[in-house]
């Protein structure tokens, strides 16, 4: 394993605020951590006009085949990061999704955009390498703090994402809105090149673990792709069954071959302590939950309104815009709060408080979600819940491993919670088409389907509620040690 430096937790003549180099390395993580949740924002809002250009019953994966390739590399940049050192798989990865934003931009097919969604989600990585990048970059005084505005950028995507995406998709179409993503990586990329530094810490092991690496993201990825297909081949048949016992069988193998390997891609020892893999259980089912009901809302307020076949409420994207703003708000005030919050109560509370009011506000969603101020009601509700669960998530993550840890930490965070978000999300397509139907090959969507998939959501973030009583309690965050990077 690697040492971490040990310096001043403030430095002689430096105010206890954000210096200049912090302050720009903030930013450049921000980018960094903002361009995942901008990327899927910007498809899910075009989704709907993609469907239709291309006359497609699969838009699902528009916006799920990133995460195919995300699941499977996961394994594979956390072990880098950690060996190599996080900026250079930052920058990596980060120009390789710029590849595939180009693609989909230029794609002139929906085989050839989903090719190029697909690969752009190589850099979907990129977020949790950020987060663990926030404990070498900045002193213990400024972590907690660092670590809420990274999450709080979910609401700042939020705020201004829609407004931009308004703009983007209302006056130019769903191809603005491909373009606006590859430059967003292109700008992403710059700011990771010249505003973030090194970081100095390293695992002392310096060999990839292939085979691990092909049996942990492979296995993941196989059962995402039949849960992804099973709505299509029948959630019985010989064929979805095939992929997820596949897919099971080689996390099975897994487990038991990492045990011995010489070069661990994932030390079991790591992820065997209790306090990590509750971590790791309670915020993943709690976040992929959160972040999933996006589907639902973004396919009820912009699919058009036709008796008998669609229920969509038929709103522009602006006006989808000015209904979430207050919500939006919400979320980032409260994630920006989170390091002081998490310095002063038990991190458990917090985020329990989190789960509980996002249940709360996706069961009221269920029952009132046909107009203006019933969305705004529910998110007033869930608003505040949702800044707590993403912002509280990786601080814990920061409570619970060494700083030579961290990447492997949240590359695993990461990786259960896209598994989490990639099956709600599909189960949630799947609750809505059992009371839909195709018109002119597309597919729309009744009332009683988004009641029901805003009672799945509820649900499943229940559960991840339940599981925070699994934890046991950590050190203050004030008294983890950190790595100096800056």
């Amino acid at each position: 394993m690697s040492s971490t430096e040990t310096v001043s937790d403030t430095s002689p003549g430096e105010s206890s605020g954000f210096s200049t180099r912090h302050a720009l390395a903030l930013v450049a993580l921000l980018w960094t951590v903002a361009l995942n949740p901008i990327t899927g924002l910007l498809a899910g809002n075009a989704q709907a006009e993609v469907a239709i250009h291309f006359r497609t019953t699969q838009i699902a994966w528009f916006t799920l085949g990133a995460a195919l390739i995300g699941t499977f590399l996961t394994p594979f940049a956390m072990k880098a990061a950690a060996m190599y050192g996080k900026k250079r798989v930052l920058v990596a990865v980060t120009v390789l999704g710029l590849v595939g934003d180009v693609i989909a931009a230029l794609a002139t097919n929906y085989e050839t955009l989903l090719v190029g969604r697909v690969f752009a989600g190589v850099y979907g990585p990129s977020a949790f390498i950020a987060y663990a990048m926030a404990r070498d970059v900045f002193p213990k005084r400024l972590v907690g703090t660092a670590s809420g505005v990274l999450a709080a950028s979910v609401g700042l995507v939020g705020l201004g994402g829609p407004f931009l995406s308004a703009w983007l998709l209302d006056s130019n179409g769903f191809r603005a809105a491909l373009w606006f993503i590859a430059c967003s990586a292109a700008a992403c990329l710059l700011l990771q090149l010249f505003c973030i530094p090194e970081s100095p810490v390293r695992e002392s092991d310096h060999r990839m673990d292939w085979i691990g690496g092909l049996l942990l993201g492979g296995g993941l990825t196989a059962v995402v792709y039949a849960i992804g297909e099973g709505s299509h081949w029948g959630w019985t048949s010989g064929r979805t069954l095939t992929w997820i016992g596949l897919g099971v069988l080689a996390v099975l193998v897994f487990l038991p071959y990492e045990a011995k390997a010489a070069h661990p891609l994932v030390p079991l020892s790591l992820v065997r302590r209790r306090r990590v893999w509750t971590v790791l259980l309670a915020t993943s089912v709690a976040a992929g939950a959160t972040y999933a009901v996006g589907t639902v809302t973004m396919i009820l307020t912009l699919m058009p309104e036709i008796p008998g076949v669609s229920d969509g409420l038929g709103w522009s994207v602006t006006k989808s815009a000015v209904v979430s703003a207050p919500i939006s708000v919400l979320v980032i005030v409260i994630a920006v709060l989170a390091g002081k919050l998490a310095r002063r109560f038990d991190t458990r509370i917090l985020l329990a408080i989190g789960g509980a009011l996002v249940t709360a506000g996706y069961a009221v969603g269920s029952q009132l979600h046909h107009n203006e101020w019933q969305f705004i009601v529910m998110g007033l509700i869930s608003g505040p819940g949702m800044g707590l669960v993403v912002s509280i998530m990786p601080i814990m993550v920061i409570q619970s491993v060494a700083p030579e840890e961290q990447a492997l930490a949240n590359g695993s965070q990461w990786l259960v919670q896209g598994v989490m978000q990639v099956v709600i999300t599909q189960l949630v397509f799947t609750t809505m088409a059992r009371d839909g139907a195709v018109a002119h090959g597309t597919q729309f969507y009744l009332d009683a389907g988004f009641t029901n998939a805003f009672l799945l959501v509820a649900g499943a973030c229940a559960v991840g509620t339940l599981l925070v009583a699994a934890i046991p309690r950590a050190r203050p965050v004030d008294a983890v040690e950190v790595g100096q990077a800056a």
